[in-house]
């Protein structure tokens, strides 16, 4: 299989074709074109259909002091997305600390490059929301929240030497200490969710999704 096409901050995965023509007497004749691949990922496969869920709590401290528990869950109803879509988040935030707090959501693209035994990674994020503000002893519930991904590149996750995953990362974040956060793994393809009966569309007519990805310039996230 070929990887998807692909520009990333220490490599990328690119396709061309040349073709020459050879003339007596003459300089030969020649022509490059590039074209785009895509390892086509259908979000069909029951393995990105399962839902994604955790929950994590945090107890602060200040000097001799302890303060409540801060507690996070959330759930999503899949795995996989395509580019365009919204991912519905459910949540659950509860404040029992002394501390206001403020719950947020982000989904980051990290990119990781191998050769020659060593490996570079890059992380960057791709979209993200905040929730309201919450004081001390309130709870805040994320019915379904929506978060669009934007027309970013597909994962890729066979390819030797460039994988690129995606992350949701719902956490809550707290002035003064570490973050409470919840890593939900994500994966990014080709081919959209269809309904039960009509899975009758050819993976060629997949082919007119949006291309904007292969030129998009995502802000970086420190390593």
């Amino acid at each position: 299989p070929l990887a998807t096409s692909f520009e990333g901050r220490h490599g990328s995965v690119r396709y061309w074709v040349k073709a020459e023509l050879h003339r007596p007497w003459l300089l030969p004749v020649r022509l490059k074109k590039e074209f785009t691949v895509f390892e086509h990922i259908d979000i069909n496969t029951p393995s990105l259909l399962s839902p994604q869920a955790g929950t994590k709590e945090k107890t602060l401290c200040c000097w001799l002091c302890t303060s409540g528990p801060i507690s996070l869950s959330a759930k999503i109803e899949r795995k996989g997305y395509t580019p365009g879509e919204s991912i519905q988040i459910f949540a659950e935030i509860e404040n029992c600390s002394s501390r206001m707090v403020v719950p947020k959501a982000t989904i980051y693209q990290t990119q990781a490059f191998y050769a020659k035994g060593k490996m570079k990674v890059v992380k960057q994020l791709v979209a993200n929301l905040r929730g309201e503000s919450l004081s001390s002893g309130k709870t805040e519930t994320w019915n379904g929240k929506q978060l669009k991904i934007p027309p970013v590149s597909p994962s890729i996750l066979d390819c030797s030497i460039i994988r690129v995953e995606y992350s949701l990362m719902v956490y809550v974040d707290i002035p003064g200490a570490m973050d409470l956060f919840l890593n939900l793994p994500l994966v990014i393809g080709t081919i959209p969710l269809q309904s039960f009966g009509s899975r009758t569309s050819s993976v060629s007519s997949q082919g007119s999704m949006n291309m904007n990805w292969l030129g998009l310039i995502l802000p970086e996230i420190p390593e």
